[in-house]
């Protein structure tokens, strides 16, 4: 006997339609049932750095983490601290998801994160920076080099330093110069030797050159120093006949998030482009300064700049830790993580004859679920797109595309697939936050290569991840789907983990068919069979598969509830989970990121335990999995549980049919809520407490594990094959 419409297809009937999760019986819910978003987002940046910060990480891999701490803080400020501040200067300063003004939220967002970067500073110092010199890796000061190290570094500087420096003079024949944001800047006042007359200059630290120079040497261990440091002191030689009083470092963020107004504009290319120019302009939103920075150059950069002391970051030096991502180019494997070698999934390795694989055959089979990047991206995802590619019986290929690389291959795959005379959908995401440019580029390459290239629908981006292929097969024509958790990026692919699911089905082909076509078109079509789409009923259809687990815990029924994202602020989803929780539905959830929900609520959220899980692999897939009174439902897809995503977003989630791919995300997220799985729980006061080992022992990393999992079933698979 079939299941109900409700339980089958997961979103689309008369009775989902309708579904109002205001209607749910609610017991009352106290007021302050939310964590500040922002301030979460500061503590997901902390579990960053306590990365950096852990002795038993190899010591690249902290350096590391240093740089991946500054980068994100570089992007929380250039978005969600410029929104604040936007919000404060319209007008517009609507409260925050936990009611407060933007204004009091931003004096707290100064105070963590001034306490947060001087101790990435402190870590880089007393931790990281002396781990790795004990490891044979020094980064040096001047003072501490002999004259011939000089002497060669000096060589060095004239050679390749000196002819793109630019040093800037303020004066009145000279108004103080542009700051660009980002960029890493001295501050230096001279003083003429005739007049006795003081001025200032700025100098950008170029970009293009390695922020760490080696220094020349025959010396087992390898000795940098950074560049801002050798050109500070060859200051001389850019103001010849000046006298160098002093010098600082400094380094400047501006807003730089992207408003379109795509209903006033004909070409929502052409005006991103104008607005990324204007992103160059963006106010300034924070200053970071080297702790021995003199008042009056201080003042004088408050005043050209036009920044308050509150945006004002006193630091000890280096600034910028970004720059620790050079050190990546070090030749030393014993100080990362140890390789971990992406294996191909078991359905798509190659059979007795060792020949290529055939991709379809193998997802007509059976549907089909990878894991990246324990199972490669190359062999599953890039696969399918070569050989629809290259395939004559193939005659459409449509595609999502959000982010990706401008050499990516499965951008030249689309290429050869328009070439070949096949009809090619790429849905590109122009939007995709700080990846505008590089879209623009490589969608005006499809374009010309004849692919057909659209941008979504007006007011919506699209972040779903999806690609469809239309393949005839005697005379019938089968649809192949893919729909995953990651972007089709074949870079990121190797340290985001992410889920994919291929499959035949022809419903899910049939819903895919009908997405793009509105997705090309005009509007998104409200009944799906076999997906969850944003922003008409994504979030309907969770708060509904919620509440059936509330209601079959009230019914004493087994009931537990199971989420995995990158971020958790939605409030309706938050406010369902509570309920779940109250009614005595086991709640786990697994995030990355934010988290405004909170465990420290008795009565309300006694049922829910919430996990962090950070490594060397950037968590990024979306689980939904409901018990659903022993028939589990459980999605994959590209959703996080955040306004933008379910409400400014077309998204998608898939629903799961295989017994064997619903055991598998199980038993990972048995293992991710394990108490001897190293991990961050969330405790009372929206603290996260990590848990890294239990009487000295080191406890398990969920990552190591899950490679040598997806390794083990390869072998099991090869071991059959040679029987």
């Amino acid at each position: 006997m079939m299941e109900p419409a409700l339980v089958d297809t997961g979103l689309g009937d008369a009775e989902d339609d309708d579904f109002d999760a205001h209607e749910a019986p609610d017991a009352v819910l106290p007021d302050h049932r939310y964590h500040d978003r922002e301030l979460s987002w500061l503590a997901f940046n902390q579990r960053v750095l306590e990365l950096a910060e852990d002795p038993s990480l190899p010591e690249l891999e902290r350096a590391n983490f240093l740089a991946i701490f500054a980068s994100n803080l570089d992007e929380f400020f250039m978005v969600r601290v410029a929104g604040l501040k936007r919000r404060i200067l319209t007008g517009l300063a609507v409260p925050t998801n936990v009611g407060r003004a933007p204004t009091d939220v931003l004096a707290d967002i100064s105070r963590d994160a001034h306490a947060l970067q001087l101790r990435h500073a402190a870590a880089w110092t007393d931790l990281v920076r002396p781990a790795l010199a004990d490891a044979g890796i020094e980064i040096t000061e001047w003072d501490d080099l002999t004259d011939s190290e000089r002497d060669a570094l000096g060589e060095y500087f004239q050679a390749q330093v000196f002819p793109v420096l630019m040093p800037l003079a303020v004066d009145p024949a000279h108004p103080f110069p542009y700051i660009s944001g980002l960029s890493l800047n001295l501050a230096i006042r001279i003083r003429n030797a005739r007049t006795g007359r003081q001025d200032f200059a700025r100098l950008k630290v170029p970009t293009m050159l390695p922020r760490f120079v080696e220094v020349p040497g025959t010396s087992e261990i390898t000795r940098f120093i950074r560049l801002e440091e050798l050109i500070a002191n060859h200051l001389g030689d850019l103001f010849p006949g000046m006298e160098v009083l002093d010098h600082h470092a400094f380094r400047l963020t501006r807003n730089e998030d992207v408003e379109i107004e795509e209903d006033e504009s004909e070409n929502l290319i052409q005006a991103l482009e104008a607005e990324l120019l204007r992103r160059r302009f963006g106010p300034p939103i924070r200053l970071e300064i080297t702790d021995d920075m003199d008042e009056v150059t201080l003042d004088l950069l408050i005043r050209e700049l036009d920044i308050t002391d509150q945006e004002v970051y006193r630091l000890p030096g280096p600034l910028d830790l970004r720059g620790l991502f050079d050190l990546g180019r070090i030749n030393r494997p014993d100080l990362r993580y140890p390789p971990h070698l992406p294996t191909t999934a078991v359905a798509f390795q190659p059979g007795d004859s060792n020949e290529r694989t055939d991709i379809f055959q193998s997802i007509r089979k059976s549907d089909v679920l990878v894991h990246h990047p324990y199972e490669s991206f190359a062999t599953s995802v890039q696969a399918f797109l070569e050989q629809a590619a290259r395939d004559p019986h193939v005659l459409a290929i449509k595609q999502t595309l959000y982010r990706t690389s401008g050499d990516s291959p499965v951008v030249q795959a689309l290429i050869d697939a328009a070439e070949a005379g096949k009809q090619v959908l790429a849905l590109v995401e122009v939007k995709a936050r700080f990846d505008e440019a590089n879209n623009i580029v490589w969608a005006r390459k499809l374009e010309k290569a004849g692919v057909h290239v659209v941008y979504g629908l007006v007011g919506l981006k699209t972040h779903c991840k999806l690609a469809l292929v239309i393949r005839e097969e005697d005379g019938v024509l089968r649809h192949y789907s893919h729909i995953g958790t990651g972007n089709y990026n074949p870079k990121t692919s190797r340290i985001y983990e992410d889920f994919g699911l291929f499959t035949a089905d022809p419903q899910v082909g049939k819903d895919l068919t009908r997405l793009f076509n509105e997705l090309s078109g005009y509007a998104i079509e409200k009944k799906f069979k076999h997906l969850l789409v944003a922003p008409r009923h994504l979030r309907k259809g969770l708060l509904r598969h919620i509440d059936a687990e509330r209601r079959n815990a009230e019914a004493g029924k087994p009931a537990r509830i199971r989420i995995k994202v990158n971020s958790m602020v939605d409030e309706e989803i938050i406010d369902g989970l509570y309920r779940a929780s109250m009614a005595g539905v086991k709640v786990d959830v697994w995030v990355r990121g934010i988290c405004s929900l909170r465990v420290d609520l008795p009565g309300v959220s006694d049922n829910i335990t919430v996990r962090s899980i950070l490594g060397r692999y950037l968590e990024h897939s979306r689980l939904f999995m409901f018990d659903n009174d022993g028939s589990p439902i459980v999605y994959i897809g590209s959703a996080d549980m955040m306004h933008r995503n379910l409400d400014r977003r077309v998204e998608a989630l898939v629903r799961l049919s295989e017994p064997a791919h619903l055991e598998e995300l199980h038993a990972l997220f048995d293992l991710a809520m394990d108490p001897h799985t190293n991990s961050w729980h969330l405790a009372e006061g929206g603290e996260w407490k990590r848990v890294a080992e239990i009487d000295g022992a080191p406890l398990v990393d969920l990552q190591d594990l899950t490679m040598a999992s997806v390794q083990a079933r390869r072998r099991r698979r090869s071991k059959r094959t040679i029987r």
